[in-house]
C-alpha cells in the first residue's frame, strides 16, 4: 500500500468540502468570476478536473504522460489556460462529474501506489506523496478562488498543514524561478495552525526565521492574498526577501494579488 494514505485521506476531505460549494449552483454562478483574471467558477473546477488527469495519466502511463509534456512545451504560455477554458465550456453539470471521477481515479491510483515509486511530472518526479500533498496544495488554493467569487468564508483546518509542507519545500525554487540565488542555510518557521497546533521546520535558533498564522502563510506562498494583508512576520534578510518571492505551485511566478485598499489586517 502507498506511503500516501494519510494524506490521500485529506486530499479527499479538501476536495469534498469545495464539491459542497459548487454543488447545486446555478450556471449564473458557476460564470462568476474569481480573483484570477479571465477565469471563472467553472475555470477553477476545470483546471482541477484537468490536473487531476494529468496526473492520472503520470501515474497509470508513463508514455502517455510524455505525449502531455510535449503538448505543453509546443505551447508553455497558454496550456494551461487552454485546458481550463475546455472545460469551462462544458454544462456544469457535467464538468462536475468530470472532476469527480477523475479525482476519484487518482486517489485510487495513489493509494495503490507501491512504496517508493516516483512519478513523472512537469518538473522534477514525484512521489506518491509528493504528488497527493501538490493536488492538495492546488484544490485548497482554487477553492479559495472560488469561495472568494461566491463571497463565502470557509472555515480553515489543520490540513493547511499540508500546504505548508510544500510552501517550505518550494523556498529555493521560488529563488531560482527568478534567477536569484537560493539561501545557504535553513530557515526557522512556526506557523500555528487553525486548531492550536504549532507546525515548525527548519533548525530552533536559525537566524532567518517566518512566523505566524498558518491560514496567512498559505495565502501567501500561494499567492491568494498579498502580503500587506497577511499576518506573517520575518526575521532576516534572506527571510525577509523569501516572502517577497514565496510561491508554492510550479512554473513561472504568478502576478499575486494586490493589497486591500485599506491596507488592514484581516
Amino acid at each position: 500500500m502507498s506511503e500516501a494514505v494519510p494524506v490521500l485521506d485529506d486530499l479527499r476531505r479538501e476536495s469534498e468540502e469545495l464539491d459542497q460549494l459548487v454543488e447545486g449552483l446555478s450556471e449564473k454562478r458557476w460564470a462568476l468570476p474569481t480573483p484570477a483574471d479571465g477565469w471563472t467558477v467553472a475555470h477553477q473546477i476545470a483546471h482541477l478536473a484537468w490536473t487531476d488527469r494529468a496526473a492520472l495519466t503520470a501515474v497509470t502511463d508513463g508514455d502517455a504522460f510524455g505525449r502531455l509534456v510535449e503538448e505543453a512545451l509546443a505551447a508553455p504560455e497558454s496550456f494551461v489556460d487552454d485546458g481550463a477554458d475546455e472545460g469551462a465550456a462544458l454544462p456544469p453539470g457535467e464538468l462536475l462529474s468530470r472532476w469527480r471521477a477523475g479525482r476519484d481515479a487518482l486517489l485510487e491510483a495513489l493509494k495503490g501506489a507501491p512504496r517508493g515509486t516516483r512519478f513523472p511530472w512537469y518538473g522534477p518526479p514525484m512521489s506518491a506523496t509528493s504528488m497527493a500533498t501538490a493536488r492538495l496544495m492546488e484544490t485548497w488554493a482554487h477553492g479559495q478562488d472560488v469561495a472568494d467569487a461566491l463571497g463565502v468564508v470557509r472555515v480553515p483546518t489543520d490540513r493547511l498543514r499540508h500546504v505548508a509542507h510544500i510552501g517550505v519545500r518550494a523556498r529555493d525554487f521560488s529563488f531560482g524561478v527568478r534567477e536569484l540565488p537560493a539561501p545557504e542555510a535553513a530557515f526557522r518557521v512556526e506557523l500555528r495552525l487553525p486548531g492550536g497546533e504549532l507546525w515548525v521546520s527548519g533548525p530552533e535558533g536559525a537566524d532567518q526565521r517566518v512566523t505566524g498564522p498558518a491560514l496567512d502563510f498559505c495565502l501567501l506562498v500561494t499567492q491568494r492574498a498579498h502580503r500587506d494583508d497577511l499576518a506573517v512576520r520575518a526575521e532576516g534578510a534572506d527571510a525577509e526577501r523569501w516572502l517577497g518571492i514565496a510561491q508554492a505551485f510550479a512554473g513561472p511566478p504568478g502576478p499575486g494579488r494586490p493589497a486591500k485598499e485599506s491596507g488592514q489586517l484581516p
